[in-house]
């Protein structure tokens, strides 16, 4: 038990010296990847299904993470980073991380949009330590899934395998971090 949680501990150490630790982007070049990325991941998501529509119109906010590694050997690590929304107009950035233990092995690279119903679930997700519990689970994006897809404690998410070998729309664990930014005139 004690060497997994070795393991477990030397995954997190390794993906923040490869991922770093930092909520928001430092350079002007990374901002706009991660912007780019964020359109690009909303934008197939709508095409895929756009029954995700009514989600971008009805909820309160949402955050995007365009890109998220996960990858396992025995124990897990996942990592992203995105843009939170409000009304529309960006108002932060976030980054998610997750380990897990257990048997494991694989690796892929997917996309999650969480929306939230209202504001009160946006400032839950603000505080700045926010974690899924083991029972949350993600929509998995194909035509017509979000028509069906309801929120769930005031959060509905979306996910999408962009490839890998390692399907799983378990979400149990992710821990989000937010900052805020004045608020930019990106309006989606």
């Amino acid at each position: 038990m004690k060497a997994g949680k070795l393991l477990l501990a030397g995954l997190m150490i390794a993906g923040i010296f490869v991922f770093g630790c930092s909520v928001t982007p430092k350079e002007p070049g990374e901002k706009a990847v991660l912007s780019s990325e964020t359109d690009e991941a909303i934008d197939i998501m709508k095409e895929k299904d756009p029954s995700i529509q009514k989600f971008f119109e009805n909820s309160y906010g949402y955050a995007v993470l365009p890109k998220i590694f996960k990858g396992a050997f025995i124990a897990g690590l996942a990592y992203g980073r995105g843009e939170v929304y409000e009304q529309g107009e960006m108002v932060g950035y976030c980054n998610m991380s997750q380990a897990s233990g257990g048997l494991s092995i694989g690796g892929e690279f997917y996309r999650e949009i969480i929306f939230f119903r209202d504001e009160q679930d946006l400032d839950r997700f603000r505080t700045g330590e926010f974690v899924f519990t083991a029972q949350v689970t993600g929509v998995a994006i194909k035509w017509g899934a979000a028509a069906k897809a309801d929120y769930k404690d005031g959060m509905a998410v979306f996910i999408m395998t962009d490839f890998g070998a390692m399907v799983d729309a378990s979400l149990g664990g992710q821990k989000f971090d937010y900052e805020s930014i004045v608020k930019m005139k990106k309006v989606r």
